[in-house]
């Protein structure tokens, strides 16, 4: 039997049907062996099926809650905002909160389901294992470890793509869409956010404790 896998998925944006088809991807690819995923966050927004992929995140979390972990992105933080009636409701409707709206079978964001809304709040924003750190965004450079700013785990572009920092372990996150389909590979970090929401792919790194970056990427296309 193979040793256990991690598998960390990238942004999904709604994007039901390629989660579905990555998981099962999952599931032969690791031939019997035990496994954790790992989502990145970004689950919401721009694609067709938001409602259905919370779904599926939260049946597989029951299922097994000691092997899966999901993290928040910014536009789940943005969601959770425009349920508060925040200042940020307007970019989070400009930023394909409309559809996720849709998707939920509503145009009010104070009538978005509270068990998603509760299930949504209670993500956290990091995790690690022996060899990695996972966030969506990124930390800011100049200080090994995790990053304390909640903030910017969620948001953090620049520094932190082109400084190529050593954080001590390996960063695994996503938030910038790599729109060629191909993750971005770096010495210190991976981005596995392969713009599937814009028709490219939808990306699944594979871990081992035998090295921080991925040892194989799994994709599969967008919706088709």
């Amino acid at each position: 039997m193979r040793a256990d896998l991690t598998y960390a998925i990238g942004d999904i944006h709604g994007c039901a049907g390629a989660l579905s088809r990555l998981l099962a991807r999952i599931d032969t690819h690791r031939s019997g062996a035990a496994r954790r995923l790992v989502f990145l966050g970004d689950y919401i927004d721009r694609g067709p099926d938001s409602a259905g992929v919370i779904a599926t995140l939260r049946a597989l979390q029951v299922a097994e809650p000691d092997r899966v972990t999901c993290l928040m992105g910014n536009h789940e933080s943005m969601m959770l905002d425009a349920y508060r009636g925040g200042f940020g409701t307007t970019s989070w409707l400009e930023n394909g909160g409309r559809a996720t709206l849709r998707s939920f079978g509503t145009p009010d964001p104070q009538a978005l389901p509270r068990d998603a809304l509760a299930w949504i709040s209670a993500l956290p924003t990091v995790w690690e294992d022996a060899r990695r750190y996972y966030v969506h965004a990124g930390f800011r450079p100049g200080r090994p470890g995790i990053d304390p700013d909640p903030e910017t785990h969620l948001w953090i572009r620049e520094p932190f793509l082109s400084a190529d920092y050593d954080f001590g372990r390996h960063v695994v996150h996503g938030h910038t869409p790599q729109r060629s389909g191909r993750p971005d590979l770096r010495a210190h970090r991976t981005n596995l956010d392969t713009a599937c929401v814009y028709g490219a792919t939808l990306t699944a790194g594979v871990f081992t404790d035998a090295q921080g970056p991925p040892v194989e990427i799994l994709q599969v296309p967008a919706e088709v």
